[in-house]
């Protein structure tokens, strides 16, 4: 069975202890056989039938470098249609959020061009963008539709990720995001939105088994709480878990109202009150911070000592989107979670990891390194996690990613990402 030996320092990240907590081992060593790990500690106390037997090549030197779980990014929104470049340049010069809507561009522009976009080229940009993540060290992928916002596009880039889940190494988790807004056919008719949703998108999406999650926008200009709430029952009674975007541009008591659907996680959450933080405690939702879209839309962050003093776990993620968080590179999220969320390094590892985990309700088998989870686990060349995150410099150079025991990294010339957006 496969070996790393000569690791400088193992970050267990195991669920027990704070957010804080994440468990380092020095001068460790690290079994597994086939996609499970088998033994995790010190590299002295390694037991001699761990490495008895051993073929060719399957011994791993860790150089003294830093090994902790593969990260999992629990907020992305994938595959879409177009770039939004124009709105960046407008957002510089003070338009807001809701100003940009109001002119036509935001999400419903990228609706219009994923409108158009066919399932071939939705399932190359998965592809692209999921070994672009993989570079910077991401082996799982939660991705949501929402950009469809019709009975054929939502179903187009669910069908993507599914597709393409069958033959990337990167997990792709897929949540079924139609209340996004409501789309302009149905501007004088919310209810009829509502409708297709609940009685017939939905039900499609459980019977093909597309989604794991159904998540619902709640802010002006997307839905209200009641209405949500009909989303997120009519998603359990058929299977899918709810997830919610709440409190990004005012509290509008996203907090309370992810701890009364039971919502497996809430995100963005910049505005959430004293008392959605402590209903959030008591529900067990996991908080997601989004660091990026907060920067690019000149919100105040999310304060995550709030969170994390009261007891909800908080997770890391990218929230990668064409408009308010253009940026797939989770550990840039990492980094920025730490001056702005007021999170330490190891918390925002955390995060992006056991915490991320039970985000997507996959806690049982990724997000930590001990034995029967999953082998997904990356190489860092550096010293510490605290040194990894303090660099501001792109750092896919230095890592070396395993996914279910074998090296990812590496990627096929079909599979070169995508170039820079244009426009």
């Amino acid at each position: 069975m496969p070996v790393m030996r000569n690791i400088g320092t193992l970050y267990q990240c195991l669920d027990e202890g704070g957010q804080g907590d994440v468990q380092p081992i020095h001068d460790a060593a690290l079994v597994w056989h086939g996609d499970t790990i088998t033994w995790v500690g010190k590299d002295s106390e390694l037991p001699s039938d761990g490495v008895e037997g051993l073929g060719d090549g399957e011994s791993h030197n860790g150089q003294c470098s830093c090994v902790m779980p593969g990260l999992i990014d629990c907020h992305t929104h994938l595959t879409f249609g177009g770039w939004r470049a124009d709105e960046f340049a407008l957002r510089c010069k003070g338009a807001s959020y809701l100003d940009i809507a109001k002119q036509g561009g935001g999400i419903m522009k990228t609706v219009r061009q994923t409108r158009q976009v066919s399932l071939d080229r939705l399932k190359w940009c998965v592809c692209s963008r999921s070994v672009r993540m993989r570079r910077h060290g991401v082996t799982t992928i939660e991705c949501k539709s929402g950009y469809g916002l019709d009975v054929e596009t939502e179903l187009k880039i669910l069908r993507a990720y599914q597709q393409m889940s069958q033959t990337l190494p990167t997990r792709l988790v897929p949540t079924f995001l139609g209340a996004h807004v409501v789309p302009p056919e149905f501007e004088d008719n919310r209810a009829g939105y509502l409708d297709l949703l609940c009685e017939e998108l939905i039900p499609q999406v459980a019977e093909e088994g597309l989604a794991q999650f159904n998540d619902v926008f709640v802010e002006d200009g997307a839905f209200t709480p009641d209405e949500a709430r009909r989303v997120i029952e009519c998603g359990k009674q058929h299977g899918l878990a709810p997830k919610l975007h709440v409190d990004q541009l005012r509290d509008g008591g996203g907090g309370e109202l992810a701890a009364d659907v039971g919502a497996v996680s809430a995100d963005h959450l910049e505005y959430t009150s004293d008392a959605g933080i402590a209903a959030m405690a008591k529900a067990g939702v996991v908080a997601v911070t989004l660091p990026m879209a907060s920067l690019v839309l000149r919100q105040p962050p999310l304060d995550a000592r709030r969170f994390i003093d009261a007891g909800v776990p908080v997770a890391v993620a990218t929230d990668f989107n064409p408009g308010s968080a253009p940026c797939d590179d989770l550990p840039r999220s990492m980094s920025l979670a730490c001056p702005m969320n007021y999170m330490t390094p190891c918390e925002a590892l955390k995060g992006a990891t056991t915490y991320a985990a039970k985000a997507i309700q996959h806690g049982d088998r990724i997000g930590s390194l001990k034995p029967g989870m999953q082998a997904d686990f990356i190489q860092l060349r550096c010293h510490s996690i605290d040194a990894w995150l303090y660099w501001q410099a792109p750092s896919s150079c230095d890592i070396d990613v395993y996914i279910a025991g074998n090296p990812a990294r590496r990627t096929h010339n079909q599979d070169a990402p995508e170039q820079p957006p244009h426009a």
